[in-house]
């Protein structure tokens, strides 16, 4: 550890959070586990701190039930490490676009008293990098009243509006740890395998792409391969986009904004990854309210955006972000990046699942589950891909888009929803 004055002991920096406190809490790979391991610890001296952010990481100990009276998540997208404490009742969840999160900051509507925060090591001026988890981070550092940051030399420092001076932070912890990996391609099966090759059927040399999380995003890469020219428009980056990359697949050429650079509010995936984005500035890692923004998608023609879910209903309604009334994740940036393609020149946004659940559950439904959210609504839906086919909605009346997402759900399904399609239309 570094025996510079600017870095406190742990115990110190966090002594600046006092009871009844908003903080914001970095996501992603840069959860800042070690910052939440000793808030934990304080426990017993704390009530009602209010802790914000997006797609946590790792083991969270503040949300663990006997932290219940000193910790509340109030999640704007809920993962794995918040699922239970939000189904439990122990934490909320804001639904909310990705977009308009760092508004919620700005405008003070949910104003931060602090912000929880890992970054790079400063530079020979002085500036620390918020590395592979700017999104909404951004906007955090920004607004709140103070700062505390974990210093992390294993913390990529990336190219774009992720610099930060260090006279901003409160209060400098070191913590030499590895940031969390996460290996998407590992779930890619054959069914998904095969949604990908449909998928990659809608997409054509020049094409700038849009990638959502999940084995569905990284079964479409591997099948770019002899594509010429992408383009990389994403609030998500993850290993399936490293290959391309680095055969020259990539190039951002034909991009209208920020051309010749992948733009990017965050990368999860494999030390790879975080080695290959590090001081590499064919990168621009961005707030996610500039990233996210339609307006600025729709600039770039022949926009793809391709985003999943867990159900889909014969209209055309898109839940992704519950299981009936289960929250498993939030809305996040998918109707931003439908929208925005939907917009662009020659876009195309596609939602795209396998037709069935790991557990055999059909995902085309003929009604959404009860207490299900609707994510993207039927009016902005255009392609659904499944292993099945592709179905193309955009224009199509209720009739029609029944009849086509019937023939790409599973062919075991498909008795069903002929049934519940000829009930809902026989009295018209």
């Amino acid at each position: 550890m570094p025996t510079a004055p600017l870095f406190q002991t742990l115990e110190q920096a966090l002594s600046l959070v006092q009871s009844g406190h908003r903080l914001f809490v970095q996501g992603s790979a840069c959860t800042p586990y070690f910052l939440l391991d000793g808030l934990a610890r304080r426990r017993g001296e704390l009530e009602g701190v209010e802790l914000v952010g997006i797609s946590w990481y790792g083991d969270v100990a503040v949300a663990a039930p006997e932290c219940a009276r000193a910790f509340r998540v109030n999640s704007l997208f809920v993962s794995e490490p918040t699922r239970l404490a939000v189904h439990e009742g122990r934490a909320d969840f804001v639904p909310v676009f990705l977009s308009e999160i760092p508004l919620l900051f700005k405008r003070k509507i949910l104003p931060l008293d602090g912000a929880l925060v890992q970054v790079s090591p400063p530079d020979r001026h002085g500036y620390c990098s918020l590395g592979v988890s700017v999104d909404i981070s951004r906007a955090a550092v920004d607004s709140a009243r103070y700062v505390v940051a974990q210093v992390n030399p294993q913390m990529p420092r990336t190219h774009g509006n992720s610099l930060v001076h260090f006279r901003r932070f409160d209060a400098m912890v070191w913590g030499d740890f590895p940031l969390h990996e996460v290996r998407f391609g590992d779930a890619c099966g054959e069914a998904e395998a095969k949604v990908g090759e449909n998928v990659a059927g809608l997409i054509r040399d020049g094409d700038t792409l849009q990638m959502g999380i999940g084995a569905i995003p990284d079964a479409v890469l591997r099948c770019l391969h002899d594509r010429r020219d992408l383009g990389v428009h994403t609030e998500m980056f993850s290993d399936g986009l490293l290959s391309l990359c680095e055969a020259g697949v990539v190039t951002n050429r034909l991009k209208r904004f920020f051309p010749e650079r992948t733009l990017v509010g965050f990368a999860v995936g494999t030390r790879k990854l975080y080695e290959y984005v590090d001081d590499n500035p064919a990168f621009a890692f961005q707030e996610i309210d500039l990233v996210n923004d339609p307006s600025i998608i729709a600039q770039n023609p022949n926009m793809v955006a391709i985003n999943s879910a867990i159900e889909i209903d014969l209209t055309g309604q898109v839940c992704a972000d519950s299981i009936g009334t289960y929250q498993y994740s939030g809305i996040g940036g998918q109707m931003d990046f439908m929208r925005g393609a939907a917009l662009s020149e020659g876009g195309r946004p596609i939602i795209a699942l396998t037709s069935r659940t790991k557990k055999g559950d059909p995902r085309i439904v003929p009604h959404l589950h009860e207490g299900a959210g609707v994510v993207t609504t039927r009016g902005h839906v255009h392609y659904v891909a499944t292993e099945y086919g592709v179905a193309y909605l955009f224009g199509r009346n209720l009739r029609q888009r029944a009849e086509a997402l019937i023939g790409i759900a599973h062919p075991d399904d498909r008795a069903m929803l002929e049934a519940a399609f000829a009930e809902r239309y026989r009295r018209i």
